[in-house]
């Protein structure tokens, strides 16, 4: 079915409302291209999309239809999914109370017990409600740091860890055997299970475990001053909770603390985007504080700005932040013996390899994934089942996301900006800014930069024009930058390691639409389609003898492989 066939089979359906159909009738010509050129897809990630009419939107019927799918899937594959229950927690967004409400009403329709909290909660406790209530699945309604137009839904097993590819593949074969959107169709039971509100023992359970990852929470916090945002998301409550509890000196950016879905009180919600740092460093400015912290909208996710050497305020990428603190812990761990000898810590093929150099130090090996926590959260309870294998230790990815104590199975923000602050608290007592301790790591372990690049390739268009990019460096993949060619090439869709001398390997790694290349002196470029957004991300590491030269080379490269894809 084309496009205008979709147009107008909602645009005639008698259960769209009227509202909707006014929208639908205002389109242009694109819009309406962009709405209904394919039904949003519930990939590996779940589903993630702008809120509105048409089968390319997160709207009630999209929705709807993907909950039914959940319920089908929960009822062939847990005996006991009934009464085991599902767990369902939302954010601050547009739809997202309704969305969570009518998710619940299905579950509970086809026979399901269904746990929503009385409002919004973030992610990392989702993850951990499901455990603690040991339901068989979880619901998370968020489109995490993306803008006020989206939403998402994601989807979460047993174990509190979203769904690995292997897993929601069925999920996936079963929504994709569902009718269209608006002709889905169930029977409810007679009697619908109980739709249960979630009491306080959650919140103060999770709140608890998570203070309970300090390490060296007696170091004296008087005049350790932290400016904190939860970017009117959802963590605001527990985070300070958290800090107060511990003592620390947090001043919130009170415009945005409320979890408002519009944003208004910051240009952008994101921790990768500078404007989010804009009205959190002017409060830090005039209250003169070390240390800024902040949360995504649904709290998985961390940023962070400091008061430098020099008194300026600079931010840390994901990339660097993660290496710091990676260099803490272990060091703290090792001091009081308490570090694993058979321990272990998780990435991803795009992260920084300075990460896995730090934990190599104090004997800690590393194992890489794809992009998705779902992938560490799901080898952690791999290990735990097994019971035996190394010791979980630290995890994390490249975009602001990492996980201290395995209680939750998804990163989180709470455990992330608690250990930050610790760290960032532990060298300002020895004397050190972040940045004088970010150049002692290139000291010790070379100096590393490693930047994210995306272009932005929307409707009918960008995606072909996204295939084409990937088919087109999938064909030629040693690609010459300034002269160098790679060394080896990883195809994580073809799962093979292909040298400049031909040697081949393979990669034992689900398939994915990534391909990393490697160059001899250390640089290294991952080509990724994004599996929530119309974009191409591109991740580029150097490794350089001097911070100046590693803080300039990134953008170079980046220009360059530009010009040898031939991206305008």
């Amino acid at each position: 079915m084309g496009v205008i066939e979709r147009y107008n089979r909602w645009l005639n359906s008698s259960i769209v409302s009227k509202e909707d159909k006014e929208i639908l009738k205002k389109m242009s010509q694109k819009e309406i291209d962009d709405a209904f050129f394919k039904d949003v897809e519930f990939g590996t990630a779940g589903m993630r999309g702008i809120l509105g009419p048409g089968t390319n939107r997160l709207n009630e019927f999209t929705v709807r239809k993907a909950t039914v799918g959940f319920a089908k899937y929960l009822l062939e594959k847990y005996p006991n999914a009934k009464t085991d229950g599902v767990v369902i927690s939302h954010d601050n967004r547009h739809m997202s109370r309704e969305f969570t409400l009518q998710s619940a009403k299905v579950l509970s329709e086809f026979g399901i017990k269904t746990y929503i909290f009385d409002s919004l909660r973030p992610t990392p406790e989702l993850s951990f409600a499901v455990r603690y209530m040991k339901a068989c699945g979880g619901v998370m309604i968020t489109a995490s740091h993306n803008p006020k137009e989206h939403n998402g839904y994601k989807v979460y097993d047993e174990t509190g860890c979203q769904l690995v590819p292997d897993k929601i593949k069925r999920l996936v074969e079963i929504i994709g055997e569902l009718p269209n959107e608006l002709e889905v169709k169930y029977t409810p039971i007679e009697k619908p299970a109980p739709i249960i509100t979630l009491g306080k023992d959650v919140d103060d359970e999770y709140v608890k475990l998570c203070e309970s990852i300090t390490i060296n929470n007696d170091l004296d916090k008087k005049g350790f001053k932290i400016v904190f945002t939860p970017n009117h998301g959802t963590s605001y409550v527990n985070a300070m909770r958290v800090y107060n509890d511990l003592g620390y000196e947090v001043y919130p950016v009170k415009k945005q603390c409320d979890p408002d879905p519009d944003f208004s009180g910051t240009l952008s919600p994101n921790p990768e985007d500078p404007r989010s740092y804009i009205e959190p460093i002017k409060l830090a400015k005039e209250l003169k504080a070390q240390l800024v912290v902040m949360t995504d909208p649904d709290g998985d996710r961390c940023g962070l700005a400091f008061l430098d050497k020099n008194g300026e305020y600079k931010t840390l990428t994901g990339n660097q932040s993660a290496a710091m603190l990676i260099d803490y812990i272990f060091s703290e761990k090792k001091k009081r013996g308490t570090l694993s000898p058979n321990g272990v810590m998780y990435n991803t093929v795009v992260t920084s390899s300075l990460g896995e150099k730090v934990a190599a130090y104090y004997g800690i090996k590393t194992e890489q994934f794809l992009t998705g926590f779902k992938f560490i959260g799901n080898r952690i309870d791999y290990y735990e089942k097994l019971g035996h294998g190394p010791k979980f230790e630290f995890g994390y990815e490249e975009s602001y996301g990492c996980l201290i104590a395995p209680f939750a199975r998804d990163k989180d923000g709470i455990q992330a900006i608690l250990m930050y602050s610790e760290m960032a608290l532990y060298h300002y007592r020895h004397g050190k800014t972040l940045d004088m301790v970010w150049e002692e790591l290139g000291e010790r372990f070379g100096y590393h930069e490693d930047r994210c690049y995306s272009i932005m390739f929307e409707g009918s268009e960008g995606a072909n024009t996204m295939n084409k990019l990937m088919t087109g460096l999938r064909n030629n993949p040693f690609v010459l930058i300034n002269g160098h060619k790679p060394v080896k090439v990883s195809d994580y869709q073809l799962s093979i390691t292909v040298t400049d001398k031909g040697a081949k390997s393979p990669i034992d790694l689900p398939k994915s639409n990534v391909i990393k290349l490697y160059y001899e002196d250390g640089t290294t470029i991952a080509v990724r389609p994004s599996g929530t957004e119309a974009k191409v991300k591109f991740y580029i590491g150097v490794v350089a003898s001097s911070l100046k030269e590693a803080e300039a080379k990134p953008e170079q490269l980046y220009n360059l492989l530009k010009q040898a894809l031939n991206i305008k």
